[in-house]
């Protein structure tokens, strides 16, 4: 037996890959918990709060994406489905399970409703989760150009805003149509969605990238 250990190059991962990978599993956790708060910004503009882990999301795939290529980033959204069906799951076992007759009827009642989900819910959060993500990536790096053309700061924020709302538009319309199609009707719900992450893509998104990319160069640079 050939003996290669020697041989072997160690796998390892960039300072700014191993962090933006432990942000992005925390975020696609966060966001289905975040949802199920409505908050006001400014008097015209209601969104319900997972778009903020959501658009971090896909500040995150983008900016490694220019930082380690459009495969890394692919591989990332992948990897992605792990937390979030493992959080499905364990919060569903969790959900199953007796409570303890010590806890307050009021509590029990609050996470019932917080984290209960049917599946229509479940399945619309997955697949608007793994449609969107990828596609905001295609985007993204199809608009850098072959040359490498679109890689200054002004381009790069561009980029990042086309991307995401393009991408959030999509996500919207999966979202919506699977969780809630029949149910009650989703043409308010779906323009006021699409409306509020378009907007937050066009001002949030290109300071988001911009900061997280030279961000990740500094850390790479150090390491």
């Amino acid at each position: 037996m050939t003996d290669t250990s020697s041989t072997a190059l160690p796998r390892t991962l960039s300072p700014s890959l191993f962090l933006f990978t432990i942000i992005y599993g925390g975020m696609v956790v966060l966001a289905g918990v975040l949802g199920n708060k409505q908050v006001a910004l400014g008097s015209w503009l209601a969104v319900e709060a997972g778009i903020f882990p959501f658009l971090l999301l896909v500040a995150l795939s983008s900016t490694v994406s220019e930082l380690h290529g459009q495969g890394t980033a692919n591989r990332l959204v992948l990897w992605g489905f792990v937390p979030l069906i493992l959080s499905i799951l364990l919060i569903s076992l969790v959900l199953a399970l007796p409570a303890s007759p010590e806890m307050q009827p009021d509590r029990l009642a609050a996470f019932d409703l917080i984290l209960g989900q049917g599946p229509r819910l479940m399945a619309a959060g997955i697949v608007a989760y793994g449609t969107s993500q990828f596609l905001n990536v295609t985007i993204f790096s199809k608009l850098r150009g072959r040359e490498g053309a679109g890689t200054g700061s002004t381009w790069l924020a561009i980029r990042g805003a086309i991307a995401s709302a393009l991408s959030q538009i999509v996500d919207t319309l999966l979202f919506v149509t699977i969780a809630f199609y029949g149910v009650f009707p989703i043409a308010n719900l779906m323009g006021g969605q699409m409306l509020a992450k378009v907007v937050l893509s066009i001002l949030v998104i290109p300071f988001v990238i911009t900061g997280l990319v030279a961000l990740g160069r500094s850390l790479d640079r150090q390491g």
